[in-house]
C-alpha cells in the first residue's frame, strides 16, 4: 500500500461526479418545462446528452482498466469493494447505451414521443447511476487514497483522462467541470494541467463553451 505521506488526492472524482449530476438534472428540468425545446435547442440538448454519455463511458473504462487493477494490486483486501463497483458499471452500461440512442433520436426528430422517451431513459439512468456515484466517493475514494500514492493517481489520470483526448475535447471538458464550481474546486481543476496548456484551455475555449451551453439551456 502507498505511504500515508503521499496519499492520492482523489477530490477530482467528486468534481466529475458533481458535474454529471448537475447537467443530468438540468437536462431533465429543460425537457419537462414548457415550452418544450424545439429546433436548435432540441438538437443541442440531445447532442449534449450524447457527449455526457461518451464521457461517462470513458470515465468508467478508465476505472475498470486502470484504477481498479492498480488499487487491487496495492491493496488486495479492497477486492470485494472493487468487484461490487465493477458490477455497478455492468448494470449502468446498458442504461448509457439506451439513453444515448434516445438522445440521438430526440435530436434528429421533432416528435413529442421522442421527448417523453428521452425523459424516461434519463430517469432510468439516474436511478442506477446516482447511488453508484455516491458510493464511489463515500466508500471507494478513501480506500483509493489509502492504497496508492498521489503520483500513481496522477499517472493514471494522465493515461486515461488526458492523453487520449484532443485539446478541443479537454477544453470543453474543462469548462464543463468549472461551470458553477466553487473557488476551491476551480483551483483544483485548473491545476490538473501545466501553465501553458492551462492558459490555452481557459482562454481559447471559454467563448465556445458559453455559446454551446446557451444553445442547450436557453430557448
Amino acid at each position: 500500500m502507498g505511504s500515508t505521506a503521499a496519499q492520492a488526492d482523489t477530490r477530482m472524482m467528486g468534481i466529475v461526479h458533481g458535474a454529471l449530476r448537475r447537467d443530468l438534472d438540468r437536462t431533465r428540468a429543460v425537457l419537462t418545462a414548457t415550452p418544450y425545446p424545439q429546433g436548435r435547442q432540441r438538437r443541442a440538448l440531445g447532442g449534449h446528452v450524447v457527449w455526457m454519455m461518451e464521457l461517462l463511458h470513458a470515465h468508467h473504462t478508465g476505472e475498470d482498466e486502470g484504477l481498479w487493477p492498480l488499487v487491487r494490486a496495492r491493496n488486495p483486501a479492497a477486492g470485494p469493494l472493487l468487484d461490487s463497483l465493477d458490477a455497478d458499471h455492468r448494470r449502468i452500461a446498458p442504461a448509457i447505451e439506451t439513453l444515448t440512442a434516445a438522445a440521438q433520436h430526440y435530436a434528429a426528430t421533432t416528435t413529442s414521443q421522442a421527448r417523453v422517451d428521452l425523459v424516461a431513459q434519463l430517469e432510468a439512468l439516474t436511478d442506477v447511476l446516482v447511488p453508484h456515484l455516491e458510493r464511489e466517493v463515500a466508500e471507494a475514494m478513501p480506500v483509493v487514497s489509502a492504497s496508492i500514492t498521489d503520483a500513481e493517481w496522477r499517472a493514471w489520470d494522465r493515461t486515461y483522462n488526458i492523453k487520449p483526448k484532443s485539446l478541443a475535447r479537454l477544453g470543453m471538458e474543462g469548462h464543463w467541470l468549472l461551470d458553477g464550481i466553487d473557488p476551491d474546486g476551480y483551483q483544483l481543476v485548473v491545476h490538473q494541467v501545466p501553465p501553458l496548456p492551462r492558459f490555452i484551455l481557459l482562454r481559447g475555449f471559454a467563448r465556445t463553451y458559453r455559446r454551446r451551453a446557451a444553445a442547450r439551456w436557453q430557448p
